[in-house]
């Protein structure tokens, strides 16, 4: 009884936000600030994780990445920081997302990962502490429509007002889906052998405290 109440709130939490726009940028929004990034130069956007399920990424995960490549290719971004750690299956999500990066033609003194992150609020707060300690100083979140606009609110009041939101064209994820040719990665090097997953070890409600960012860190990276 406790496990489906459990599973019925998170799926009306979701559902909650897939009913309202404000949970996630329209294409006029998405473009719009897409038009600002690119009068801006970051030194780092984050790019948060998702799991990989071997031997192929998903849909998602190749968006995330093709668009940190876009934005390095026009200049928005100097460097890419790929944060996650191997939450739900024993890769980290970071590393798997750097090797794609990296065979995709992002060069390697300009890929960076951050391996703590188990949430998506801590995929910006750990990086953000990261980039800060090894000397950057703009930074900014790119990542899906829907991603990109719940995460902005959390970082504006908990780490940074400057931190900018730099969410997926769709217009250029889907041309990149259909033109950009899928790499071949090497997966096996971002293997957890000591992987145990999230489900395991901690309990419904301290994830869903994570996924709020109730759970974060404040002592790492400094």
């Amino acid at each position: 009884m406790k496990a489906g109440f459990q599973k019925i709130s998170l799926l009306l939490i979701l559902i909650s936000c897939s009913l309202f726009q404000s949970c996630s940028y329209s294409k006029h929004a998405a473009g719009k600030l897409l038009e600002e990034a690119k009068t801006k130069s970051y030194d780092m956007i984050v790019v948060p994780g998702v799991p990989f399920y071997a031997p192929n990424w998903d849909r998602v995960m190749k968006g995330r990445v093709y668009w940190s490549k876009y934005l390095f290719d026009l200049g928005i971004a100097k460097n890419v920081m790929y944060s996650g750690s191997s939450v739900y299956t024993p890769y980290y999500e970071a590393q798997i997302m750097a090797l794609y990066a990296e065979a995709l033609g992002i060069p390697k003194k300009n890929i960076f990962t951050e391996t703590y992150a188990e949430h998506s609020t801590e995929n910006i707060y750990y990086s953000y502490k990261k980039a800060k300690k090894l000397g950057f100083n703009t930074i900014a979140i790119a990542s899906d429509q829907f991603q990109t606009k719940t995460l902005r609110s959390f970082a504006h009041k908990i780490i940074d007002t400057t931190i900018g939101v730099v969410p997926w064209y769709m217009p250029i994820i889907k041309h990149l889906d259909s033109t950009v040719v899928t790499p071949s990665i090497d997966y096996k090097l971002a293997y957890n052998d000591s992987f145990i997953s999230i489900k395991k070890r901690e309990g419904f409600w301290k994830r869903l405290r994570g996924t709020r960012g109730k759970n974060l860190n404040t002592t790492l990276y400094e």
